[in-house]
């Protein structure tokens, strides 16, 4: 992995001012390519591509394509615990649940008499003495083929701490996805390309997978991502924009057609907090926010369109496998005329 120069403090969201550099290629055809990785230090899947897991992402419907092409749904936790408990005896091996700080019995009991691969602890901000003392007394508690995913982080002081701490996978980001404002209320943050290519240093090194979490907005920015040092990219705003999300779904009629429209919300929006507590918490002010947009396909097309996308710029690189595409990769800088060159131009 080459920076040709320095870029990490100028780049925020994969956003264009930084680009991937062609190397040699002697893979004959794009469907060669593997897109084989690992979700956690145990368990593979055939796609680097995860659903959130965020209540309006991830549901039923859409866990059954995920696994239908090989990725592993990871459930949220914004729901009953009777529901997080069929999820696990309907899907046993084929997911993972979420769970927060709060209820470390239930969590264990939910390891320890369903078949999921494990848990993800899921928190705003992991790097955190109560993250550290939860996840230790987890670990000392439940089966020892049971993986335990932890984020959100975005530095590498982090990252080490919680692979040490006994996390099997981490989640890298923190502000960029398209729902999020906890940059702008918060003043904290660390540009997304910048947290995962540090990160990824170190997640090579300890052999713990990254989940790059947030800012995907095409095959493009899964390019960059996995480039980067991330084993897998987890997104929100695209899936949920499918038909298959369990978004709210409006049906409207414009021009004639019928059209369907999602609502898409963080989870720590207003409109979140109201639904889930009934109110927006007293001392807090919402990191996120809630809009509508166009649903315009399947989960199956979106999952299709954008592993296409990346088996073509596997061979741009030269790569058949991720860690082939990481190890050759080459990153350059490059200006808002680059941007503009990029775009299609129809005359």
């Amino acid at each position: 992995m080459v920076l040709y120069e320095s870029i990490l403090e100028e780049t925020d969201s994969y956003n264009m001012n930084v680009t991937l550099i062609p190397q040699y290629n002697n893979i004959p055809s794009r469907t060669e390519p593997i897109l084989k990785t690992w979700i956690s230090r145990r368990y593979e899947m055939k796609i680097p591509i995860i659903a959130a897991n965020m209540d309006s992402v991830i549901g039923d419907d859409l866990a059954d394509v995920l696994i239908e092409h090989g990725s592993i749904p990871i459930f949220h936790r914004f729901t009953s615990y009777e529901q997080q408990w069929n999820w696990g005896k309907k899907y046993g091996s084929n997911c993972f649940l979420s769970c927060g700080l709060n209820n470390i019995d239930q969590t264990i009991k939910l390891l320890k008499e369903t078949d999921i691969k494990g848990m993800c602890i899921d928190i705003a901000h992991a790097h955190s003495s109560t993250m550290k003392n939860f996840l230790l007394e987890l670990k000392q508690h439940i089966p020892s083929d049971k993986d335990i995913i932890v984020g959100n982080i975005c530095t590498p002081t982090a990252f080490h701490d919680l692979a040490n701490w006994g996390a099997d996978a981490i989640k890298c980001g923190i502000g960029g996805g398209s729902a999020c404002t906890t940059r702008m209320v918060t003043g904290y943050g660390v540009p997304q390309f910048s947290a995962v290519y540090e990160c990824g240093k170190i997640a090579e090194k300890l052999r713990v997978p990254l989940i790059a979490d947030g800012g995907i907005r095409d095959s493009r920015d899964i390019m960059l991502a996995l480039s980067a040092g991330a084993s897998s990219v987890m997104i929100g705003g695209l899936f949920s924009n499918t038909f298959e999300s369990v978004a709210p779904k409006e049906h409207v009629s414009e021009n004639g057609g019928d059209v369907t429209y999602a609502t898409y919300r963080g989870q720590a929006s207003t409109e979140f907090q109201i639904d889930f507590y009934g109110e927006v918490k007293k001392g807090t002010v919402p990191e996120g926010i809630a809009f509508r947009k166009r649903c315009s396909q399947s989960a199956d097309t979106l999952i299709n369109q954008l592993c296409g996308g990346i088996r073509s710029g596997f061979t741009y690189g030269g790569a058949r496998t991720i860690k082939e595409l990481q190890r050759k990769a080459e990153f350059r800088r490059v200006t808002s005329s680059f941007i503009q060159e990029s775009k299609p131009r129809p005359f």
